[in-house]
């Protein structure tokens, strides 16, 4: 789980901007591909300096992606630079528009001609290369599940990624499990049809525990601790990986994960909020997986250990996160509060642990009730965010 890719090279925007992305619903990131560097753009710090001669003189613009988004990093916050430039205006006009129509479009909508305009850009967050452990038919260790695509760890791309390797994980990967899942499917249900309908008609979403729209400040809270999670992730987890910031982040995502789940224990069935709890398991995840590899290898580059090791070994995890990590400290450190339909976070000393100034949220808890669930995360100081939108490269 800690080969995560970022590509080097996508559009920036101004923070404020249409373009800008990040946000829930907000357009995804553009991606500049690495193809005008393979037709000769060259990257420039905001001085107009040439940089990659500095990081790999040899193979310069046309280093590794890895390569590549470290070089940039390390010139935007040794300079505080919001981008760099990717110049490709010294190729023949006519060249560049026929080549790359859709980035002189996209460069376009900002105010940027490409043939005359270097390109403002920097590292965003693109490919999880490692996931849930897959077999060649996308079995997995738990009977029934099979798993394939950007989920799944399949070993196709090790601990670096060619870009079309995607098409292998999408394409012929999921045609592979597609017959397995399919007989599997068909075989619970000739032989378990009574269980199924059983477990099926036991699972009570009434009542509490009815899906619901967020109330108002539980929907600030979600996005707070979201982008509390978010700002996390880049600091520890980001293109140069420290041992102590993931160990700091390591604590933070495990009270996260408690009060995410009293909450979500006490509001009831949402989207954003199972959403959240994704994305604070799968981020413990990375960073669990992170401080197991003490080494740099491919994606995973740690500055306390910048070489690979000689007895490298897979950073699997196969243990729960309970058994992992300490949670009943976490949860003796604050309470959880539901009373006349709304649950409030309490810390020790009578403060509230909810993010952005919010002192309840809205439940669906009746009667009144109080335990311990959580500590309150204290949001680290994140390094500038460089870029962490997700988005769709096109190849």
């Amino acid at each position: 789980m800690e080969f995560v890719q970022f590509h080097p090279t996508a559009l920036y925007s101004p923070p404020g901007s249409a373009g800008e992305g990040g946000a829930a619903g907000a357009e995804r990131t553009f991606l500049i591909t690495e193809a005008v560097r393979g037709e000769g753009g060259l990257l420039l710090n905001m001085k107009g300096e040439r940089l990659m001669p500095k990081y790999d003189a040899t193979r310069l613009e046309l280093a590794p992606r890895d390569v590549v988004a470290r070089a940039i990093q390390d010139q935007m916050l040794s300079f505080s630079d919001p981008h760099v430039w990717l110049d490709i205006s010294h190729k023949p006009s006519s060249d560049v528009l026929e080549h790359f129509p859709n980035i002189a479009a996209r460069c376009a909508q900002q105010g940027i001609d490409i043939t005359r305009d270097p390109i403002p850009v920097l590292p965003a967050q693109h490919y999880m290369c490692g996931g849930v452990a897959a077999g060649l038919r996308g079995e997995t260790s738990v009977q029934g599940l099979f798993a394939c695509g950007e989920v799944a760890c399949s070993g196709l791309h090790g601990a670096n990624r060619l870009a079309s390797n995607s098409l292998l994980e999408g394409l012929v990967f999921a045609d592979r499990a597609a017959g397995p899942s399919v007989a599997h499917a068909e075989y619970a249900s000739r032989n378990c049809g009574r269980q199924l309908h059983y477990a099926a008609a036991s699972a009570d979403f009434s009542g509490p525990r009815a899906a619901r729209p967020l109330a108002g400040a539980t929907a600030d809270w979600v996005a707070a601790k979201r982008g509390e999670v978010r700002s996390l992730m880049w600091e520890a987890c980001g293109i140069v990986r420290h041992t102590a910031a993931l160990q700091r982040a390591q604590a933070q995502l495990a009270a996260a994960y408690v009060e995410v789940k009293a909450v979500y224990k006490h509001y009831g069935v949402n989207t954003q909020l199972v959403e959240l709890m994704n994305l604070v398991t799968v981020a413990e995840l990375i960073v669990s997986c992170a401080l197991q590899r003490r080494e740099s290898r491919g994606l995973h580059y740690s500055a306390d250990f910048p070489k690979p090791a000689a007895d490298s070994v897979a950073s699997v995890i196969s243990s729960s996160l309970k058994s992992r990590l300490d949670l009943e400290a976490v949860r003796g450190s604050i309470g959880v509060s539901s009373s006349n339909g709304f649950v409030s976070l309490i810390t020790p000393g009578g403060g509230m642990a909810a993010s952005a100034g919010v002192t309840g949220i809205g439940g669906a808890s009746s009667g009144s009730s109080q335990r311990g669930v959580g500590s309150a995360s204290k949001k680290g100081a994140a390094l500038r965010d460089l870029s962490v939108r997700s988005f769709n490269e096109p190849e």
